[in-house]
């Protein structure tokens, strides 16, 4: 008897604990967006590549910009030796984790609070992600928690940079190198970030990135991959390809995929690569506008940026505390939006996810929950103006109920 695909679903009993944590409603903006949550920062620049591309008549994966984009971004991003663009930054993780030869009966550490992205990529290598909760300060994962996770089933540790803002690395390669680890870094945030004078992407034994439309170096659809081994870079080089042997064309010794980013999307990808410094330098700037008019105000907590660390605010965040500020994340959200203020919550994090729900509802993750139920993100591209986060902040001023 055929059978359709059936989605995974959560008990009622499961239901009324995750409730409480998860957006009330999606509100309505009463009028188009006067401030959309976020938009790609594009040129003249990124227009003629692609027309240059086009004109090539070189639209596949094979096509020269890939290539250049690879070099750039390997130079200019994530100051490795070497890049691998894909179409998608799931890919990238994907691939990363295929690279590292992670699969069934192993574990893989990550943190709960994180794009469900993430934790799918290692659920298609069969393999069994195990979750650590977030840490309360900084909404990475909690650093200290991984070291408890760890067994003789564990294979690799993924740190995903949330929102821009690098994790803390050294204890994690400490770990890894302890237990023998892959470290696999989910850096599809944090384009341009630092920690401790090394960049973001760096900081592993591979780092996979997403270029989608609202991230810091975007392509539309895409994604890629940065490392310093030039083993691991030319297989997931290969891999990405269907693993088309150089020698023979249709001969075959791996299990490949069809992951390439076509010549248009790294046209796209150069243009933005080339103007790496510059995006960052907005939203930085961006952030520390936000953080100068929102701090002082009662029950808003806003992100921060420790010593050492560079946290290039991809989307940025703020908690709202209803007891201090007087109403709910939900409520505020509302408000926004009838200004015509864009806004999204935060991550519904992995362990209250139909498909994760019931391999994890024993245990607890009470930082990731609370980030869930209060978190939400403020108009955050890079081509903002000064006047539109000035009046997001005068709504957010003018709401708090004292």
């Amino acid at each position: 008897m055929k059978k359709m695909l059936a989605p995974y679903r959560i008990s009622p009993q499961g239901m009324r604990r995750i409730r409480p944590f998860l957006p009330k409603f999606e509100p309505v903006i009463m009028r188009k967006a006067a401030i959309p949550v976020c938009a790609p920062d594009l040129t003249s620049r990124e227009a003629k590549y692609v027309e240059e591309a086009m004109k090539s008549t070189w639209i596949s994966g094979t096509g020269p910009f890939v290539e250049r984009f690879e070099n750039e971004y390997a130079k200019r991003v994530s100051k490795t030796r070497y890049a691998v663009a894909v179409n998608s930054g799931t890919s990238a993780i994907h691939l990363s984790l295929i690279a590292c030869n992670i699969g069934p009966g192993d574990e893989v550490i990550l943190p709960t609070f994180t794009m469900i992205a993430t934790v799918n990529a290692v659920r298609y290598c069969g393999a069994t992600p195990v979750l650590v909760d977030a840490d309360p300060v900084t909404w990475n994962m909690d650093v200290a928690a991984v070291a408890r996770k760890i067994t003789k089933k564990t294979r690799a540790i993924m740190p995903v940079h949330i929102y821009g803002l690098p994790v803390d690395m050294d204890p994690i390669n400490k770990l890894a190198k302890k237990h023998g680890l892959w470290v696999i870094e989910d850096a599809s945030e944090a384009h341009g970030a630092t920690y401790k004078g090394r960049s973001v992407g760096a900081l592993g034994d591979i780092a996979a990135f997403s270029l989608f439309a609202n991230k810091i170096v975007a392509t539309g659809e895409g994604g890629i991959i940065t490392t310093n081994s030039k083993k691991l870079a030319d297989l997931v080089k290969l891999l990405r390809g269907h693993a088309f042997t150089p020698s023979h064309h249709f001969w075959h010794q791996y299990v490949g995929y069809s992951y390439e980013m076509t010549n248009l999307a790294a046209a796209v990808g150069l243009g933005q690569a080339e103007r790496v410094a510059e995006l960052v330098k907005k939203r930085r700037h961006n952030g520390a506008m936000y953080s100068k008019l929102l701090r002082d105000i009662p029950g808003i907590t806003v992100p921060v940026e420790p010593k050492g660390y560079t946290n290039v605010h991809w989307m940025y965040c703020i908690l709202v505390d209803k007891k201090k500020y007087g109403m709910d994340r939900d409520a505020l959200r509302a408000t926004l939006a009838k200004n015509g203020i864009e806004t999204r919550t935060f991550f519904v994090p992995i362990h209250f996810q139909p498909p994760y729900y019931e391999q994890y509802r024993q245990e607890l993750f009470p930082v990731a929950e609370a980030l869930c139920r209060d978190g939400l993100y403020l108009p955050s591209a890079s081509t903002l103006t000064k006047k539109e986060i000035t009046t997001v902040c005068s709504v957010l001023h003018s709401a708090v109920r004292l």
